[in-house]
């Protein structure tokens, strides 16, 4: 390996220590390689996660700055229950001669 690496003792549960083995002998690298990827993969889904806080925020930015910009400009549409139904029914229930 080109790259110097660093020593780390780690402890681990005996249950933990039969999966690393098993991992590592599946697939033909050491126990250390297994750690290695397990940690790139964890690295992987916490920028994940970052990344999806990230736009939720950016989301919630930009709706609260479209409130801003419309509000106050007219109306909001007031609406029913029934009016949805009403709409919906229009569409199911419809009669032969309609069809």
């Amino acid at each position: 390996m080109s790259e110097h690496m660093i020593r780390k003792q780690i402890y681990i549960p005996p249950r933990q220590n039969l999966m690393l083995k098993r991992l590592a002998k599946q697939r033909g690298v050491s126990e250390a390689e297994v750690i290695r990827q397990a940690l790139e993969r964890e690295a992987g889904r916490a920028e994940a996660v970052d990344n999806g806080e990230r736009a939720f925020a950016e989301m919630v930015a930009f709706a609260e700055r479209r409130n801003e910009k419309y509000a106050g400009k007219g109306e909001p549409y007031q609406w029913n229950r029934d009016e949805i139904y009403e709409e919906r029914e229009s569409r199911w229930f419809k009669t032969p001669e309609e069809n």
